[in-house]
């Protein structure tokens, strides 16, 4: 979850440039549509046109059966300027897992389209005219990915100020429907407000940003560095750190490593994601990297072990070590997260990489990485390793599986935290398209993916073995949001009412969640609050606060003090 869905798409040829120039500008179509009500009939009948062809690009059934994403929530999704935009700028913001694949054959021919299936026979791709093309890995020459989507550029053109506002009319409409959810544990319908909602306020004046290259990005990480109060270590998804410090006097930031060059963010919700730092960090001077590359035109997440210099100020200069590789299958749902467990071992986590519905069963094949969470020793080396496998991991002597893996089952777990009196370790994994979801991680579980929502055939011939499947303590439907993003439980001094509650955020809708679980099942879910910018990631400072890490580039402090959490 660190991209916002470009929800449109169409196979539409463009006006002609002279035709273009008698319509309205793009700010008056924005305009337009902000400020009128359209006709959502009409607008239906547009989607539907074969002139626009968006129903040939997009299902709103929920089957996500055709090129571009899947429609039928787009109106509890996006917000309304969200899909005017989408619309306008349709390769500004692409949905993870639909960004366009190219594969050039020996033969000469080029096929362009979305990534529908990858093995090692080879990859099947849809065009925008929904016809699906298999070509086998002997015939590929060349596959690479590209920054624009499918959808055409001036799609509006095609379109009268009116008639554009009567697509975003109808797109508005489609909504999930409240039976698919209805009696589900932890999936409540209908999450109340807080009558006194907490305050989200900028921490740092300075807001981070960085000029766009191809793609979007933008913020990941703020940790804070131990032993030294008030300050912080901030990611950007492109390759830069910062050291940033809050002082009584005001605050100072500085560049502190740049991987601008090594890293890779051009495709997906790939980049420069994490940082932690290890237990004896004062001792060692030891922090760990995670992030993605581009080699030989495959999606590589590394991790590595670092250092600072003497003085804490700083990189040490000193070359890296890397602990782990792995190789994704396509370019989306990779994780994202690692931290380091009251066990003083560290945990990491991978998405299934996609594509979407992982057709190949990533997440519950104990003989990948991919869809998991791991625990490793990283003071330790052994069976030609640059860690160790902690003896107590649930696969750790089973043939087969992989023995870093502590739980599996997971979609794209972005973000996950410890409670610092019980250790228990939330998870937020985000949805395929019904549902975002948290969940308390314990050892060897199997949390479901793809059973839950994904292909039938995998739920029936699971189910038909007898294996049981941990669901999560709490899921929210597309009402309210879909990019969930992992946060902490508060253990702050500032709010008694606050105490034990598990504080969390949806990207898109900027909604910031409290939760409360007894004995393993949800207790009490609230809407507490809202975010000023889409929110990727949280942190906890030494005090226990809470800070909230906006991808725009803003960090903001939660002031929990006038809230009640009820």
């Amino acid at each position: 979850m660190v991209k916002v869905a470009s929800v449109i798409g169409a196979a539409a040829m463009l006006m002609p440039a002279s035709a273009s120039a008698q319509v309205p500008d793009e700010a008056a179509y924005r305009r337009h549509a902000l400020t009128r009500s359209g006709d959502a009939a009409r607008g239906k009948a547009l989607f539907h046109e074969q002139r626009m062809l968006c129903a040939h690009c997009h299902s709103v059934d929920g089957s996500a059966s055709k090129a571009g994403p899947d429609l039928f929530a787009a109106g509890d999704a996006f917000g309304r300027r969200d899909l005017i935009e989408s619309i306008l700028k349709p390769s500004a913001t692409i949905a993870p897992g639909y960004g366009t694949v190219i594969v050039e054959t020996k033969s000469g021919t080029t096929f362009q389209g979305t990534l529908k299936q990858k093995n090692e026979a080879g990859v099947e791709i849809m065009g925008l005219d929904g016809k699906q093309v298999s070509i086998a890995a002997a015939d590929i020459k060349e596959q690479s990915g590209s920054s624009v989507s499918l959808m055409p550029e001036g799609l509006h053109l095609q379109l009268t100020t009116d008639e554009f506002t009567d697509l975003v009319e109808y797109l508005t409409t489609l909504k999930q429907e409240e039976s698919t959810l209805a009696g589900d544990r932890g999936m409540p319908l209908e999450i109340p407000k807080l009558a006194k909602p907490v305050k989200v306020e900028p921490f740092f004046a300075k807001e981070f940003k960085l000029p766009r290259v191809r793609a979007e990005s933008g913020l990941t990480s703020l940790r804070a560095i131990p032993g030294s109060p008030g300050a912080f270590l901030l990611l950007h998804q492109g390759g830069t750190i910062w050291r940033v410090t809050k002082t009584t006097t005001g605050e100072e930031s500085e560049v502190f490593a740049n991987l601008t060059d090594v890293v890779f963010s051009e495709r997906g919700p790939n980049g420069l994601l994490d940082v932690a730092f290890h237990p004896k960090f004062r001792e060692n001077r030891k922090y760990y990297l995670f992030y993605q590359t581009l080699e030989k035109g495959e999606v590589i997440t590394r991790i590595e072990e670092k250092k600072f210099d003497p003085a804490f100020k700083g990189d040490s200069g000193d070359a890296p070590r890397l602990l782990m590789t792995i190789a994704s299958v396509a370019e989306d749902h990779s994780g994202g997260c690692l931290d380091f467990g009251p066990d003083g071992f560290l945990y990491l986590v991978m998405g299934d990489t996609g594509p979407h519905h992982d057709p190949n069963g990533h997440a519950q094949d104990l003989g990948l990485l991919l869809g998991k969470v791991m625990r490793i020793d990283v003071d330790r080396e052994e069976g030609g390793r640059p860690y160790a496998i902690p003896p107590d991991n649930p696969f750790a002597d089973q043939a087969g599986a992989r023995p870093e893996i502590w739980a599996y089952g997971f979609r794209n777990p972005w973000r996950f935290s410890f409670d610092r009196p019980t250790g228990d370790l939330w998870l937020a994994d985000v949805g395929q398209d019904r549902l975002e979801e948290v969940a308390i991680v314990r050892r060897g579980e199997n949390h479901g993916w793809n059973v839950f929502e994904g292909f039938e055939s995998f739920s029936s011939q699971y189910r038909k073995e007898g294996r049981e499947f941990t669901r999560p303590v709490f899921a929210y439907r597309r009402k309210y949001g879909n990019s969930v993003t992992g946060g902490h439980v508060y253990r702050g001094k500032a709010n008694p009412s606050f105490q034990g509650v598990y504080v969390f955020s949806d990207y898109t809708s900027k909604i910031l969640f409290g939760i409360t679980v007894e004995n393993g099942v949800l207790k009490t879910a609230r809407q507490i609050g809202t975010a000023p910018q889409r929110v990727v990631s949280f942190c906890e400072d030494e005090a226990g606060e809470l800070y909230v890490v906006g991808y725009e580039g803003m960090i903001s402090r939660i002031d929990f003090s006038g809230a009640h959490f009820e």
